[in-house]
């Protein structure tokens, strides 16, 4: 078997630049949470963890800090288990590993830096750990159902850095993006975090995409331009004058349908559909359309292939690669800070899980928490469909849930059933 005891890896391009902006507060941690219909058994399931000890290596590591840049480097430190009794996505601590495994009653949770990968990963490695506790628990497994078995020897396509093996040198003009309008309400007091779920019938909002011809994406991201450019209207005359006139959200791309990859790092991009409230009041209609349109754009082969040679290219410049680290840290926490002024939310949708009859009719349901926005944007939403069930999740560090009260009501009023299902 393969010797990872001297195994060390680069950040991949996503991963470098969240140790320079990460905080208590704005953690670069998400989490995905599995709800069972019976109580995890805890002897089963820690059983289950430890025959994960081997088998994702890439996963048992630490942050260190090189004098040129951040890596990753292996901890002799086992997979553990704690109960999930604090706030959602909490930062990790130096001597942790960047990611854990929770439990609370029926639920079982993990959180990753997304320094460490994206929501494929985590889902992936989830879904691995939740079919060996419950093969543990005397659950047959189908004997078609594709997971990272323990015995099976990591392979280096899991832990590849997929963005510079499909990085291709192409020479384009980047025209930078007007700054975007942002929601006005003020921040919380610390810990800011507050998380909001609901659920609705995917049958319903797939209707209703499909009246659109559109995706569920797309039409989340369309609500969510609506939902914003009602609070932009409704400022005052002084507001709406000083307030940035254009609403974009930012759009995660799994990169993994465009170019093959079994990575198990990050590897995901982003579009940014938007509108332009120079132009003047748009129709939910009009919107949709321009959601449409410009996703399919953006999802281009071409042009994600320009924005990975735009990414990549960065960290291979000769300059740029002899700076020290806190020189490149610096850089790097006012290149966030500018490109995050560029979009006003963020909208994740990890899509459809299905596990297969079997499994499925043994669980309630799937939650992703995106990680906490942070005090630029301030709100963003996260979406994942299970079992004919859609789960939005808000996460907000605001006094105000006015946008969420728009999202949702306007789903209402579109006549899609919103039931609150507060997360805790």
């Amino acid at each position: 078997m393969q010797d990872f005891t001297d195994f060390w890896l680069r950040l991949d391009n996503a991963a470098k630049i969240y140790p320079a902006v990460k905080s208590q507060e704005l953690t670069a941690v998400f989490r995905i949470s599995v709800d069972l219909k019976e109580r995890v058994k805890a002897k089963q399931f820690i059983e289950a963890i430890q025959s994960l000890e081997n088998r994702f290596p890439y996963y048992k590591v630490t942050l260190k800090a090189g004098f040129f840049w951040y890596y990753l480097e292996p901890a002799d430190l086992p997979f553990t288990v704690i109960p999930d009794s604090d706030t959602p996505c909490r930062a990790f601590e130096k001597q942790e590993l960047l990611f854990r495994i929770l439990v609370k009653a029926n639920r079982i949770s993990v959180e990753f830096s997304h320094i460490l990968t994206d929501g494929t990963g985590a889902l992936e490695f989830l879904k691995t750990l939740l079919f060996l506790y419950l093969e543990k628990t005397g659950v047959q497994l189908p004997q078609e159902l594709p997971f990272h078995k323990p015995e099976d020897i990591p392979k280096e396509e899991e832990y590849e850095d997929a963005y510079n093996r499909y990085f291709k040198k192409i020479d384009s003009v980047n025209q930078r993006q007007p700054n975007a309008f942002h929601v006005p309400f003020r921040l919380n007091d610390r810990p800011r975090l507050k998380i909001l779920t609901a659920e609705l019938p995917v049958k319903s909002i797939a209707a209703k995409a499909k009246e659109y011809e559109v995706s569920i994406t797309d039409y989340l991201v369309a609500v969510y331009l609506h939902s914003l450019q009602e609070l932009y209207e409704e400022q005052s005359s002084l507001k709406k004058h000083r307030s940035n006139k254009i609403i974009r959200i930012e759009v995660p791309v799994n990169l993994r349908r465009i170019f093959p990859s079994r990575t198990m790092r990050n590897f995901s991009l982003y579009v940014m559909p938007g509108i332009d409230l120079h132009l003047g009041h748009y129709s939910f209609e009009e919107i949709v359309k321009i959601v449409f349109h410009q996703v399919r754009l953006e999802t281009d082969r071409k042009l994600i292939s320009k924005m990975i040679s735009r990414n990549v290219s960065g960290e291979k410049n000769l300059l740029v690669r002899t700076l020290p680290l806190f020189i490149k840290s610096l850089f790097l926490s006012i290149l966030y800070s500018r490109g995050t002024k560029q979009y006003s939310g963020v909208v994740t949708n990890m899509g459809n899980i299905d596990l297969g009859t079997e499994i499925n009719s043994l669980i309630k349901q799937f939650i992703f928490i995106p990680p906490p926005p942070n005090d630029i944007l301030k709100v963003n939403c996260a979406a994942a469909g299970f079992n004919g069930k859609l789960n939005l999740t808000f996460c907000n560090i605001t006094v105000s849930k006015e946008l969420e009260r728009r999202f949702l009501s306007f789903l209402t009023n579109q006549g899609i059933a919103v039931k609150l299902t507060w997360y805790n």
